[in-house]
């Protein structure tokens, strides 16, 4: 069956688009350049530092030090909201290919201590890593949603934090328990191979503390306009907060803390740097390709005339923006390019960017949610993970894809009565 790479493919819808719409040649060309450019400029650095600041989180031990620091402190009976929590914190920061590949070893640990179902632990895990990329920065998926719809990071931290938690707790610790008391799956035949590596680990402390650098700076920044201090300070405040200079420190401090002061030399953390920034390239042009179908439907005028017609459709914003990123997700398998399309239709709608931050932030979960339901066949991730847990297609359905769905539908109903609010 022949199939085209989704870059391509939103290069000719957008080509599509302007001619369909009457646009003359020469604007239609200016507009994928302005596409690229707009979309790129207040991410491409963004999705950079993250990817390097994660490699290095992910090199070091730090992922699994936190695994098995809250295992030790919750015990095994609460192994499954330990490993749910530390897939939310080191899904913020690392692509969840790398992170399932970095701690899934430890759900396999604590089944083999336990003699349980590997679902029972797999899922709050894998539910955690996908919530926290999906829904707080600095996550390549939260930051591109948040910056194509105009919110400022910090607000999309301070909405994006509790959202994650409770799709977490819903998708990840309450369905694992529940499927993987009802469906027995072993322990993957190569367990032994795959087991964690004996090396010395980072402490706790440490790492946690390196990975909460870019949150508190980039909230600082937000929460500092409304304190009573000097204009002065409020200015530095909010310069170290700005998202690239944030990313920037907390990588250095990284590379300092967990990388020279624990033995690695700069050769070696040169290596770990530029092996981070491989799926860099792909990811940038997806959201690049999107971002141009977004410009194409508003300089040609559709925006105005899609953007009408959905609200005479009568349903809130936050379910279209909902439905459009789970259209795009079910149809195309790849939840980037589900949010690069939700975010970039809705921001060409005017009644969309008239909304308060609050408002369009609660949209950004409910995207980003549409974006991670329904994971089914032609999603890479729902390969990956039968290929890790060792399972058939019909258990990958059974599991993986509820699980999924559930963050969707959590998101949803979280994102709605936050949008009550704003």
């Amino acid at each position: 069956k022949f199939k085209l790479h989704p870059v391509i493919s939103m290069m000719i819808a957008a080509i599509i688009i302007g001619v369909g719409a009457g646009m003359p040649l020469t604007m239609i060309s200016s507009t994928v350049e302005k596409g690229v450019g707009k979309t790129l400029q207040g991410i491409a650095l963004l999705v950079g530092l993250g990817s390097m600041f994660g490699g290095i989180l992910e090199v070091s031990g730090g992922a699994q030090r936190i695994a098995q620091t809250l295992i030790d402190k919750l015990g095994q009976k609460k192994a499954g909201v330990a490993l749910g929590i530390t897939g939310l914190v080191i899904g913020t920061t690392v692509f969840f290919e790398a992170g399932v590949v970095v701690l899934i070893p430890l759900a396999f640990s604590v089944a083999k201590q336990t003699k349980k179902s590997t679902l029972y632990y797999a899922i709050p895990l894998l539910a955690g890593l996908a919530s926290g990329y999906a829904f707080v920065p600095p996550s390549a998926g939260s930051v591109l949603v948040a910056d194509s719809l105009g919110v400022n990071l910090g607000v999309m931290i301070m909405v994006g934090v509790p959202t994650a938690l409770i799709c977490m707790v819903v998708a990840g610790v309450i369905w694992g328990r529940f499927i993987g008391d009802k469906v027995f799956t072993k322990l993957p035949v190569n367990v032994q191979e795959i087991k964690e590596d004996s090396k010395e680990l980072p402490p706790f402390g440490l790492v946690l503390g390196v990975i909460l650098i870019p949150l508190v700076l980039i909230l600082i920044s937000t929460i500092s306009k409304y304190l009573p201090i000097p204009a002065n300070i409020q200015n530095v405040l909010s310069f170290i907060g700005k998202p690239f200079l944030a990313l920037t420190i907390a990588t250095l401090a990284a590379m300092y803390f967990l990388g020279i002061r624990r033995g690695y030399t700069g050769e070696q953390l040169k290596k770990i740097l530029d092996h981070s920034l491989r799926p860099v390239g792909m990811i940038l042009l997806v959201i690049a390709s999107g971002g141009v179908i977004r410009w194409m439907l508003q300089d040609s005028g559709l925006g105005e005339i899609i953007g009408p017609a959905l609200e005479k459709s009568g349903m809130p914003l936050i379910i279209v923006a909902f439905l459009i990123a789970l259209l795009v997700r079910a149809s195309v398998g790849s939840s980037m390019v589900a949010m690069t399309m939700a975010s970039g239709i809705m921001a060409t709608m005017p009644a969309v960017m008239a909304t308060s931050m609050l408002y369009r932030a609660a949209m950004c979960c409910a995207i980003c949610g549409g974006a991670t339901a329904l994971s089914h066949v032609n999603d890479a991730g729902f390969w990956l993970v039968g290929t890790f847990l060792e399972i058939d297609e019909k258990t990958t359905l059974k599991s993986w894809t509820v699980m999924e769905t559930l963050i969707g539908v959590t998101s949803l109903i979280v994102s709605l009565i936050i949008s009550i609010f704003a």
